[in-house]
C-alpha cells in the first residue's frame, strides 16, 4: 500500500441515512508521558477550528442538515465519525477530512478546552465505577503506554501547546495510518467519487484504497510482524501486573473488578474461544452464568457483567461488580466458584451449542446496525489491513470446542493471575 493511500471500506443499505467513520492510528499509548491525555486533547481540539471554519462553524454544519458530527478517543486510537442523510454525505466526508487535516489549534480555544477536559475528569472521578476501570486498567499495565490514562490529568495537559498539537497531527494524521469506513445507500462507485474529490481537497494526492490485505505500517504490533492467528500462546501473552487492593472512598456501595492480561487482536483463534467464555460467565443476557448467580439466585447485586478487551499486543479480561460491602466476600466466593467450573468441567456438546448460538445470534443482531458495523470495519482496516466479516466471525466462534474453552479457561481464568481492585 502506498504511503499516501487511505483504506477504505463500504456498505450498502437501504437506509436514507449515512455514516462516514474515519479512524486514526493515534491513541493514547503512543503519547510521550509527560504528555498524557495528548490524544484526547486533540480529538476536542480537532473542533476548535481551521483556516475556513470557527468552532460554531464546525459544530453546527451538519446540525443544520439535521445531522451530527462526533468523535472519541482510545488506548489505539481516535474515531471521527458523521451521521447524516445520504445526500448530505459530501458535506459530512468533506467537514471530517478538514478537521482531520487542517485543524488549526487555536490557542485561546486550547486554554478554554483545556478548562473543559480538566472538569470532564473531574466528573469522572466523581463516578466510582468508571474510575475503578481506569485504574485497573493503569495499574495491570503499569510502566507501559497502555497503562496511561486516557484523559491525562491536569500537570501532563496544561504544558501541550498548539505546536505540539501540530507536531502529533503531522505524525499521525496521514492517510496511510486512516481508514475510511462509509455505510450509505449509494453505488460503490458513485460514492468513491464523491469521497476521493473531498479528500484531494485536504490532502492532495492521498488516495481511496481498497487493497485489502496489507497492514498499514503504522499499525503493526509491538513485535513487529502481523500474527496469522496461531502463534505460540507465550509469544504475545503478557501477565501484567499482579495486586489485590481495596480504597477506602467513603462510597455507600463497594465497587469491585478482577482481571487479568489477555489475548492480543491477532490472537483470534485463542480469543473466539475466551470471547465466548467472557459472553456465558457475563455477558448482556439476564442467563449468564454469574448474573444468574449473583443476582438472581442470591440477589446480592443488582448488576455484573464480565469483558474483554483485545490490543495490538496484549488484552484484558475483567469482571466488574457492585454490592452492598458486607457481601463483597460473599459475591467473591460465587464468583470463583463459577470460573473455577469453566477450569474443571468440559462443556457438554448441548451447553457449547446453546452458547454459540446465543453469542452469534447477539452479534449479528449487532452487526445489522450500519453505524456499529461500520466502526467495527474502521477498527480492522486499522490493525489488519483487512475486514473481518460477519461471516468469518461466525465461522470462528463456530470452529471452537470444548477443549478450546477448556485450555483457555486453564490459561485466563486462574486465580493466581488475577488482580483485584475494590473502592468502598
Amino acid at each position: 500500500m502506498k504511503k499516501d493511500s487511505l483504506l477504505f471500506a463500504f456498505t450498502k443499505t437501504n437506509s436514507p441515512v449515512a455514516y462516514c467513520i474515519l479512524s486514526i492510528g493515534m491513541g493514547t499509548r503512543d503519547e510521550d508521558p509527560k504528555f498524557n491525555g495528548l490524544a484526547h486533547l486533540t480529538e476536542h481540539m480537532l473542533f476548535k477550528g481551521t483556516p475556513n471554519r470557527s468552532s460554531v462553524n464546525i459544530s453546527s454544519y451538519l446540525e443544520k442538515v439535521g445531522g451530527d458530527l462526533n468523535a472519541f478517543t482510545t488506548k489505539e486510537r481516535i474515531v471521527l465519525y458523521s451521521t447524516t442523510l445520504k445526500e448530505d454525505i459530501r458535506k459530512a466526508a468533506g467537514l471530517v477530512f478538514e478537521v482531520a487535516f487542517a485543524s488549526s489549534f487555536p490557542l485561546e480555544e486550547l486554554k478554554k478546552e483545556k478548562e473543559v477536559v480538566y472538569d470532564e475528569i473531574i466528573t469522572y472521578q466523581d463516578s466510582p465505577s468508571e474510575l475503578l476501570f481506569d485504574n485497573f486498567e493503569g495499574e495491570l499495565f503499569e510502566g507501559t503506554p497502555l497503562g496511561y490514562s486516557i484523559l491525562g490529568d491536569k500537570k501532563t495537559l496544561e504544558p501541550i501547546t498548539p505546536a505540539i498539537l501540530k507536531k502529533s497531527r503531522d505524525r499521525f494524521f496521514r492517510p496511510s495510518n486512516m481508514t475510511l469506513s462509509v455505510a450509505g445507500n449509494f453505488e460503490e462507485k458513485e460514492i468513491m467519487a464523491i469521497l476521493q474529490k473531498e479528500l484531494e481537497k485536504w490532502s492532495p494526492g492521498a488516495t481511496l484504497c481498497t487493497s485489502y490485505g496489507k497492514l498499514p505500517e503504522t499499525s503493526r504490533p509491538f513485535a513487529g510482524k502481523k500474527l496469522d492467528g496461531e502463534g505460540d500462546f507465550k509469544a504475545t501473552f503478557i501477565e501484567g501486573k499482579k495486586f489485590d487492593r481495596c480504597e477506602d472512598r467513603k462510597l455507600r456501595q463497594a465497587h469491585c473488578i478482577v482481571g487479568c492480561t489477555a489475548f492480543s487482536y491477532y490472537e483470534r483463534r485463542k480469543r473466539a474461544a475466551l470471547s465466548l467464555i467472557t459472553n456465558m460467565l457475563g455477558g448482556p443476557a439476564s442467563n449468564s452464568r454469574l448474573s444468574l448467580s449473583l443476582r438472581e439466585k442470591h440477589a446480592l447485586v443488582y448488576h455484573i457483567d464480565a469483558s474483554v478487551v483485545s490490543y495490538k499486543d496484549t488484552g484484558i479480561f475483567c469482571i466488574y461488580f457492585g454490592c452492598d460491602k458486607k457481601y463483597l466476600d460473599k459475591c467473591m466466593r460465587l464468583m470463583w466458584k463459577e470460573l473455577q467450573r469453566f477450569v474443571e468441567e468440559p462443556l457438554t456438546p448441548r451447553v457449547l451449542a446453546a452458547a454459540k448460538k446465543q453469542m452469534i445470534g447477539q452479534l449479528s443482531i449487532s452487526g445489522d446496525n450500519a453505524e456499529a458495523r461500520s466502526l467495527t470495519i474502521g477498527k480492522s482496516l486499522l490493525l489488519t489491513g483487512d475486514i473481518t466479516s460477519i461471516e468469518q466471525i461466525r465461522s470462528e466462534i463456530e470452529s471452537v470446542t470444548s477443549e478450546d474453552i477448556l485450555e483457555v479457561s486453564r490459561q485466563i481464568l486462574r486465580r493466581d493471575r488475577m488482580s483485584r481492585l475494590v473502592f468502598y
